[in-house]
C-alpha cells in the first residue's frame, strides 16, 4: 500500500515537472547555503587545530600590555627590555627555552628583485621555541649572534615574495636588508597559511644582536616566547614569569600588570569560539531559506489540492479512505523536499570544493552537517505538507465530484 501511495505521488510530481523543479527550488538553494557556510566554519575550525598543533600547546608570547580606558588604547610606557628576559630565565624553574625577538618591516633586495617583509630579530634556539626546521642550508648559531653576523634565514613566503622556485639558488647569495649586505645560510620549511590568521612565512630571520644593534637600534624587545615544561606545567610557568617581571619592572603589590602573558592555546581556543558562533550564526541565516522553500511548498500543495478537487472525489468514491489521501498528499511534500535535500548537499558539496581550490578557503565538508541538512529537509516537507494533506483529506467526495 505504501509502493503503491509513493507511486501515485510521483506520477503527480511528474505531471507538473517544471511547478515540481521551481517549487525544490528554495530546499535546494536553503540546503546548499547551509552546508557551504557549516564547511566555511569547519574548515576554519580545522585551520586553527592545525595553528594550534604549529605553535605547540606549551608555547607562551609575553608582551608590553596594551591597557585600554574608554575604549581607547593608551601608550605603553613600559617596555620588556633584556633585564626582563634575564630575569625570567633566572626564575623560570618550569621554562625549557627563552627566545625573545624584535621584529620590524623592512625592504630586502635580492638581485633585480625586493619586497616588504617582516625582519625578526631571534636567538639561535627559535627553531626549537616556535616549532620551525629548516628546509635548505642551516640556521644561524649562537656565536654567530653574539658576534653580531650578517647573516639571514629566510621564510618560504619571503622566497615566494622575492620569485624564488628553488632555495638552493639563494643559499649562499647575497641579500641587502635596510641597506646592509646579509648573507643567506638557509630557509624554513613552510608552514603555509591558516585560514584568515595571516601567515608565518613571510619573514627573514637575522641574529638577535645583529638585529639589535644594527638594523633597529633598540632596546625594545617585541615579544617573549618560552616553551614550557609540559602542558601540566603552564600555569607554574606563565607563575614564574608573572613574578619575575613584577620584580624587575617594581610593581607594587594590588597594582595592574603592565605586560600580558598569552598562553598560545587559549589565544586559538578565543578564536575558534569566535568562528564557531559566527558559523552558527550564517548558518541560522542560510536556514532561513529552508523556511521559505517549506512555505514556497506549502502554498503549491494547497493549489495541487484545489486543482485536484475532483481527482481526490474520484478516489474517495472508489474507496480511498482519508488516511490514503493524507498520506499521497503528504509524500508528495516529503519527495519535494528529499530531492531538493539531495540536489541541495551536491551544489553544497560543490559550493565547498570550488571555494577550496579557486577561492583558496579552507572548508571542511562533515557526514554530520550533510545528514542534519538532509533532515531538515524532511522535516521541512513534513510540517508544511500536513496542513495541504489534511485539507484533501478532508473534502467531502460528494462536494468534491461535484466541483468545477
Amino acid at each position: 500500500m505504501t509502493l503503491e501511495i509513493l507511486l501515485v505521488a510521483l506520477m503527480a510530481l511528474r505531471a507538473n515537472k517544471l511547478r515540481s523543479l521551481l517549487t525544490m527550488l528554495g530546499i535546494v538553494i536553503g540546503v546548499a547555503a547551509v552546508i557551504a557556510v557549516v564547511a566555511l566554519g569547519s574548515g576554519a575550525q580545522q585551520a586553527v587545530k592545525d595553528r594550534l598543533a604549529k605553535l605547540g600547546t606549551t608555547t607562551l608570547q609575553i608582551d608590553a600590555a596594551h591597557i585600554m580606558q574608554g575604549g581607547v588604547q593608551l601608550q605603553v610606557t613600559k617596555k620588556i627590555t633584556m633585564p626582563d628576559v634575564h630575569a625570567i630565565e633566572a626564575r623560570g624553574l618550569h621554562l625549557m627555552a627563552i627566545e625573545p625577538q624584535q621584529d620590524q618591516n623592512r625592504q630586502i633586495v635580492w638581485r633585480n628583485r625586493n619586497t616588504n617583509i617582516t625582519i625578526i630579530g631571534a636567538t639561535a634556539n627559535y627553531l626549537f621555541v616556535r616549532k620551525y626546521d629548516i628546509d635548505a642550508g642551516r640556521m644561524f648559531t649562537s656565536a654567530e649572534d653574539e658576534g653580531r653576523q650578517r647573516v639571514a634565514v629566510l621564510g618560504a613566503g619571503a622566497l615566494t615574495q622575492l620569485g624564488v622556485d628553488n632555495p638552493y639558488d639563494i643559499v649562499g647569495d647575497n641579500i641587502r636588508i635596510a641597506g646592509m649586505q646579509f648573507t643567506v645560510i638557509g630557509t624554513l620549511v613552510a608552514k603555509g597559511t591558516s585560514g584568515g590568521f595571516g601567515s608565518p612565512d613571510d619573514q627573514v630571520l637575522i641574529p638577535f644582536n645583529t638585529g639589535r644593534f644594527r638594523v633597529f637600534g633598540t632596546d625594545k624587545i617585541d615579544d617573549i616566547f618560552a616553551t614550557a615544561t609540559s602542558e601540566e606545567d603552564i600555569p607554574l610557568a606563565m607563575e614564574e614569569i608573572t613574578l619575575a617581571l613584577r620584580r624587575t619592572h617594581r610593581i607594587p603589590q594590588g597594582a595592574q600588570d603592565d605586560f600580558r602573558i598569552r598562553n598560545q592555546s587559549d589565544v586559538l581556543t578565543v578564536l575558534s569560539d569566535t568562528t564557531q558562533v559566527f558559523t552558527l550564526l550564517l548558518a541560522g541565516i542560510a536556514a532561513v531559506s529552508l523556511l521559505v522553500g517549506g512555505i514556497g511548498i506549502m502554498n503549491i500543495m494547497l493549489v495541487s489540492v484545489t486543482e485536484r478537487t475532483r481527482e481526490i472525489g474520484v478516489r474517495k468514491a472508489l474507496g480511498a479512505t482519508r488516511g490514503n489521501i493524507l498520506a499521497q498528499f503528504l509524500m508528495e511534500a516529503v519527495t519535494l523536499c528529499l530531492a531538493g535535500g539531495a540536489i541541495g548537499v551536491g551544489v553544497g558539496v560543490g559550493a565547498s570544493v570550488i571555494m577550496r581550490h579557486i577561492g583558496g578557503w579552507s572548508t571542511l565538508v562533515e557526514p554530520p552537517a550533510i545528514a542534519i541538512a538532509f533532515a531538515f529537509a524532511a522535516f521541512i516537507g513534513i510540517v508544511f505538507g500536513v496542513w495541504p494533506a489534511r485539507r484533501a483529506a478532508r473534502l467531502d467526495p460528494i462536494e468534491a465530484l461535484r466541483y468545477e
